[in-house]
């Protein structure tokens, strides 16, 4: 029998000068790619037996080039894009409280998420994003805009006590975004989760019910906790105890919970993280920027716990620069622990790739490139003078590298961004479409 006979069929083969699989740590190839068939990797493969084990394949070698799993971006308010840099240099509450919230509730409806999404997107893409954790309004039109990029996500259920331009009140607030997670359940691209804002502005009731939705369907819980110091001792004073601890005695504490930011947290509150299996997300460029605090990342990793990255929103960051941020999240904690060793190159992009992964429940299809996971992947051009000499690429990644080398971009077996350039979005429509919104926006200063 011809062994060939036994070999997957192959749609295309895209090899590169290294590959990072991110399946072992400090783990990179030497001339490998990835065989793909339809939306999964059916093998991975040196560039040296392409020519044997696929002779009629086509293939793509990216010389200079890194292959590695894309870019989770697990925390983001996608639509916020719109707002990116209406107010800042502010603190946290200030900020909301007195910038944010009242040109939400002016001009937030079906078009400003849809194409403010559409701007994040777009802005993903370029650097090297290709899964997001979205938190805002109308998560059915950012729904819409995933689809019709073809980037993956899982779409926040948004829940608020008080009356938005999408819905009236809490329950109002679950009962349409379970709707709407309902109308795409059977997308390949998209999941969901529900993402209660946080502690102060959600009820223990609406958290209880939360909790018991979740653990029924099987749908991870995204929320902000402990990111001020502010937050918790207001907390503490309205209701006699930590917000972790309200978590804690409801039931939300298992491997479905995403807390974000989590500045704030002692010994004890760690430890019920890791005996529960929570995953943390970390916003470093976010809350060094509104002054919010510091994660404790190496005691979060030396205890076990899943540790994230987003970027929060463009509104609080002020980009979505998966590259940049998991930079920051390295160096701010050799910084805070005065330790070099901590959080490691390899770990700040494991935490942002199979770490995203794994909080939003999706360690079995993306995260690292392995056969029979989906064909999400990027390409990272390493030949400028900045990025070389190249001796270690992941190094390389994680401190010398910026989002403008990110060349190419694959979800789904499709290439999404080709030579910097975007497939499936227009990029002169969205920035006429934001530009109208600056315009509509900037009279409320």
């Amino acid at each position: 029998m011809d062994n060939n006979s036994e070999l997957p069929q192959v749609d295309q083969i895209i090899t590169a000068d290294w590959l990072i699989p991110m399946t072992e740590e400090d783990l990179w190839l030497d001339d490998f790619g990835i065989a793909i068939k339809g939306k999964k990797i059916v093998d991975l493969v040196a560039k040296d037996k392409v020519a044997e084990k696929y002779p009629e394949v086509k293939h793509l070698h990216l010389e200079g080039q890194v292959l590695m799993p894309g870019f989770i971006n697990s925390h983001c308010h996608a639509a916020m894009n719109l707002l990116r840099g209406l107010s800042d240099d502010l603190p946290l509450m200030e900020w909301l409280e007195k910038a944010i919230w009242p040109v939400e509730a002016k001009f937030v409806d079906d078009n400003f998420v849809y194409q403010g999404t559409q701007h994040a997107i777009a802005e993903m893409l370029l650097s090297g994003t290709t899964c997001f954790q979205d938190m805002y309004f109308m998560p059915n039109q950012a729904a819409k805009a995933v689809q019709d990029s073809g980037i993956r996500a899982s779409i926040g259920m948004v829940i608020v006590e008080f009356q938005t331009a999408w819905a009236q009140n809490a329950q109002d607030c679950i009962d349409k975004g379970l709707e709407v997670f309902d109308q795409f359940k059977h997308s390949s691209a998209i999941c969901f989760n529900f993402a209660p804002h946080a502690p102060y502005t959600v009820a223990k009731e609406t958290l209880e019910k939360v909790s018991m939705l979740s653990n029924e369907l099987n749908v991870p819980v995204q929320i902000h906790v402990h990111e001020t110091e502010f937050e918790v001792e207001s907390f503490i004073k309205e209701h006699g105890i930590r917000p972790l601890t309200r978590l804690k005695e409801i039931g939300l504490l298992s491997p479905l919970l995403n807390a974000v930011h989590m500045t704030q947290l002692n010994e004890g509150e760690i430890d019920w993280l890791a005996e529960s299996g929570s995953h943390v997300i970390h916003c470093p460029q976010s809350n060094m920027k509104l002054a919010s605090g510091v994660c404790p990342t190496l005691q979060l990793m030396q205890a076990g716990v899943n540790l994230a990255i987003g970027t929060d929103g463009a509104a609080s960051n002020n980009d979505l620069d998966m590259i940049d941020e998991l930079r920051s999240a390295s160096l701010l904690s050799k910084l805070d622990y005065l330790d070099p060793t901590s959080m490691t190159a390899y770990q700040s992009l494991y935490a942002a790739t199979m770490g995203g992964a794994k909080a939003l429940g999706l360690q079995d299809k993306i995260g690292s490139l392995e056969k029979g996971k989906r064909a999400d992947f990027i390409a990272i051009d390493l030949n400028r003078i900045e990025t070389q000499p190249v001796y270690n690429p992941v190094s390389q990644i994680a401190y010398a590298s910026s989002r403008d080398q990110v060349s190419n971009v694959w979800v789904n077996g499709k290439q999404l961004l080709k030579n910097r350039q975007l497939t499936t979005l227009n990029s002169e429509l969205i920035l006429s479409n934001t530009q109208q919104w600056r315009k509509k926006i900037r009279p409320i200063d």
